[in-house]
């Protein structure tokens, strides 16, 4: 399936509503604010984060957040406002080489949130999305179309340089396609659903497409 076909599907069904719309809210306010705002309205920014969450799944069935309020994320909100702004500029073709810098980050957010060794890949690469938008998230959709581009090298599960090395070549060989995509879809304003706000990143981009291709293979 083409990348674009693919990226066109996904936004067919998001408006302004919709639970995919969750994403855009949360990433343009984490992207948008600095450290001391997000800590300055700590209800805000938990509640902005606990309904993304929830909306993208995070809080159904047998989920150990189930039983916590957003009041839950308030550790993992001081870590996000302690970070330095450059890790929202991480770009997938630079997944190798930033390696060390992408797997404490995830490794940090597991400590700040998952509780009694419950399976974290799926909520931390969410959260890893939803705030910074830097790797697409590692669900069961997405990781089925993955693991079948380089299933040698990766089988996507658990979230490693393996895996981020699978995005990085899927990346660079449809690179032009893949930017072309991101410079021309923007999050969309809460207030306003006709003002757009920032680029969707280009792990973003191919997150949506992980994820419809995945949805399509038995």
């Amino acid at each position: 399936m083409a990348i674009t076909e693919a990226i066109n599907e996904f936004r067919n069904i998001a408006f302004e509503d919709h639970r995919y719309s969750s994403f855009d809210y949360c990433y343009n306010y984490f992207r948008a604010n600095n450290g001391n705002i997000i800590l300055n309205d700590m209800e805000k920014s938990c509640a902005i984060l606990g309904f993304y969450l929830a909306s993208w799944g995070m809080m159904r069935g047998s989920s150990f957040l189930l039983q916590k309020s957003y009041k839950y994320f308030e550790e993992l909100i001081k870590y996000i406002a302690s970070l330095d702004r450059t890790i929202w500029e991480i770009q997938p073709s630079e997944y190798v080489e930033k390696y060390e810098i992408i797997i404490k980050l995830y490794n940090d957010i597991c400590e700040k949130v998952i509780e009694d060794n419950n399976r974290e890949i799926v909520l931390i690469t969410k959260i890893m999305l939803g705030v910074f938008g830097i790797v697409p998230a590692f669900d069961e959709y997405f990781c089925k179309c993955f693991k079948e581009i380089n299933p040698q090298l990766s089988r996507f599960t658990t979230f490693n340089k393996n895996s981020l090395e699978v995005i990085q070549n899927f990346y660079g060989e449809n690179q032009i396609e893949i930017d072309s995509l991101s410079s021309q879809i923007f999050t969309k304003d809460f207030v306003d659903w006709n003002v757009n706000r920032f680029n969707y990143t280009k792990a973003k981009i191919i997150d949506m497409y992980g994820f419809v291709v995945g949805t399509k293979i038995q």
